[in-house]
């Protein structure tokens, strides 16, 4: 009986203590999207008739970005993004189109608005006045190039593939512009920038069809000219925006195809297949919405069945040419990066925020050196070797193409600054029920209003994706009433989300959103757990290769990096321009060979990965710089054979995948894998052994 009773007592005191636990404050639920019956008080999003925003993007600056992130954008800032203004031809002042003020000058196309764009929100997200002080002498010369019809920008623009013949000028490079123009906005509330948009815009309605977004990159891109539309309709409501977006979707290139692209620019691709989506903020026709869908699946069912979040298409994508050692440029990463984050914004869909980090965790870092002073034009998830040679027709460029080089080349070296910054500032994203939502997780501070007007500062402490454990702190001045979203990614099972110290029951669906209402007080914490697991996915499309997962980690055969170092302007792309006093020393080229043993297969059985694979967990680095062999914080062992005949092939390239499973006579070796984003030679799509 004594037993009974002490048992009976054991129970209610578990229940109890159970209780405590639990945070009665709270009101949790898993979310697929926020509601869009109500609008965001504090915020600009979409106005009527408009279709309601999903999420918002916060003003430029309200995320202050730590840990690695802040350490990547202080390596742009301190390597090529930073001082590309003194190395690169296009960006020299003088008899510069851009920064004439009146639009005349021998040069001046895409690669000024390029890399203002990347540049200035550097700065902006760095707060870094050196980098705003530049920045604004090239936008006072913009707003000084306007003309009375409203055009702006250079009088003659070049075009690389088609002569418009002068009937009207190129477009793009004015499209990207804006974006420079927006983001200087948000940060400075210039008031000189609405007007300015709107006269230009105002020229653009004059336009007739007939000449309007002709040329191959303006036709290709009309969606970013789409999206600027909307930016300055949200700000003015003037109703002629809508009509002149109309005409704009109408003359854009067709994105909305069941079975094909209207070109297979791998850069095209990335950017431009978010158009309908844009549109259907509009036109509210689901047929749009699902069109974007489609279209990413379009590339990747074709040329996207690789590791990395991106899809091989060298320069322009090419039938046959689907393996791993097939690659994309960097412009087409930051494009991609930036669609996923825009998308989520529109969609409210876990899955672009999936896809950006696993472009920008897996594909990006590897495609530029470790202290960000040079750049790769093409990276590619199989890719053994990094030098100057010619490799075509086995990639679908002709020249130098997979060497580290800071001068090359036109696009790429200006384009690339978008990447990082871009992702910063959609750490977070407001909320249509005046809360925040934690999209891109990462150490950082964010400031917005919430609730009922109250000022939040949230920090945010994680060394996240090498690490499972986010933790987030409120600070707040008084009790604020407000929604917390938190992302959980589709490939996270088993999440467990803390109060205070106390476990919260919540169901945290992968895929989706964990909503937490409550009423939040200072030091309040917040912690979630994301837990990672080694997973192995099968391309049975591509040879039935395999490769390795760890949580939103891709992880590549760990091959020793041999380093050798060229000059710059001798192994430099042929449309490579730099400015005469560009010391090419200051700014070296690389080549990358391997220096052990590529070819493996990997060794796999049907138990449960994680019981062939150990996860080797290493201290963080002290240089905050988790991408390189020798600072990565992770590693797995595994067992692999070498492939005697899968070698180097005639092109210089990886030799094409073989048909998995391979039959082989080698001994099984013991082989490392590191995080794809730390190997800038890498095996990350395995043939798997017999």
């Amino acid at each position: 009986m004594k037993n009974s009773v002490g048992f009976i007592c054991l129970v209610l005191l578990s229940f109890l203590l159970i209780y405590w636990r639990v945070d009665n404050n709270a009101k949790i639920s898993s979310v697929a999207r926020p509601s869009t019956l109500t609008t965001n008080a504090f915020y600009i999003s979409n106005k009527a008739p408009l279709q309601s925003s999903n999420f918002t993007k916060l003003p430029i600056g309200a995320i202050t970005p730590g840990g690695w992130v802040k350490k990547y954008l202080e390596l742009q800032r301190d390597g090529l993004t930073g001082h590309l203004g003194e190395i690169s031809a296009w960006l020299d002042k003088k008899n510069n189109a851009w920064f004439s003020g009146n639009g005349t000058g021998d040069h001046g196309w895409e690669e000024v608005p390029y890399w203002l764009k990347g540049y200035g929100d550097l700065g902006y997200v760095l707060h870094d006045d050196a980098i705003i002080k530049e920045t604004r002498l090239w936008l006072d010369k913009a707003f000084e190039s306007q003309q009375p019809n409203g055009y702006f920008g250079p009088a003659i623009v070049e075009s690389q593939h088609q002569d418009n013949k002068g009937a009207t000028p190129d477009l793009w490079p004015n499209m990207i512009m804006l974006w420079c123009m927006q983001s200087y906005y948000e940060y400075t509330q210039d008031a000189r920038v609405i007007p300015f948009i709107t006269k230009y815009f105002k020229w653009q309605s004059t336009v007739p069809d007939e000449k309007l977004l002709k040329i191959y990159w303006e036709n290709s891109r009309g969606g970013d000219n789409l999206y600027s539309i909307y930016w300055l309709y949200n700000r003015t409501g003037e109703s002629w925006l809508l009509d002149l977006a109309e005409k704009i979707h109408r003359n854009t290139a067709n994105w909305m195809q069941k079975d094909n692209l209207p070109n297979w620019h791998n850069v095209n691709i990335a950017q431009c297949f978010r158009e309908p989506a844009t549109y259907y903020l509009q036109s509210k026709n689901p047929d749009h919405l699902a069109a974007t869908y489609n279209d990413f699946h379009i590339i990747r069912n074709l040329y996207g069945q690789v590791p990395g979040g991106m899809f091989g298409a060298d320069e322009n994508a090419r039938k046959g040419y689907d393996d791993p050692r097939q690659a994309v440029e960097t412009c087409g990463m930051v494009e991609q990066m930036a669609s996923d984050e825009i998308l989520a914004g529109i969609t409210g869909d876990v899955f672009w925020a999936d896809n950006c980090e696993d472009v920008a965790f897996n594909t990006y870092p590897a495609a530029v050196m470790p202290d960000f002073k040079a750049l790769r034009y093409l990276t590619a998830p199989n890719m053994v070797l990094s030098d100057s040679k010619n490799h075509a027709p086995g990639i679908q460029n002709d020249g130098p193409f997979l060497m580290m080089n800071p001068f090359s080349s036109r696009c790429c070296q200006h384009n690339h600054a978008q990447g990082w910054p871009y992702y910063a500032e959609y750490m977070w994203m407001a909320t249509p029920d005046n809360g925040l939502v934690d999209m891109l997780y990462g150490t950082n501070e964010v400031t917005a209003t919430v609730g009922s007007g109250e000022k939040v500062t949230l920090k945010q402490e994680t060394n996240y994706p090498f690490d499972e454990h986010i933790k987030i702190q409120v600070n707040v001045a008084k009790g604020a009433s407000f929604p917390l979203y938190l992302r959980i990614p589709a490939w996270c099972n088993n999440a467990t989300l803390s109060i205070n110290g106390k476990v919260v029951k919540s169901e945290n669906k992968p895929g989706a959103y964990t909503r937490i209402e409550r009423t939040w007080n200072d030091k309040d914490v917040v912690e979630l757990v994301l837990p990672m697991e080694v997973s192995v996915k099968k391309w049975e499309r591509n040879k039935n290769s395999a490769s390795v997962n760890y949580g939103p980690l891709i992880f590549s055969l760990k091959i020793k990096e041999d380093y050798k170092q060229m000059d710059s302007k001798a192994s430099a792309i042929g449309d490579s321009k730099w400015q005469a006093s560009a010391d090419p020393s200051k700014w070296p080229s690389f080549e990358i060979y391997p220096a052990s043993n590529w070819n493996y297969g990997l060794v796999l059985n049907n138990s449960n990965p994680a019981t062939q694979f150990k996860v080797v967990k290493k201290s963080w680095p002290a240089n905050n710089f988790p991408f390189t062999l020798e600072s990565v914080p992770l590693e797995i062992k595994a067992k692999g054979k070498i492939i005697e005949d899968w070698k180097i092939d005639q092109y210089g390239l990886c030799g094409v995948l073989p048909q998995s499973p391979v039959k082989v006579n080698s001994k099984e070796d013991d082989i490392t894998l590191v995080p794809m984003g730390a190997a800038r030679l890498r095996i990350t799509a395995f043939p798997v052994v017999e």
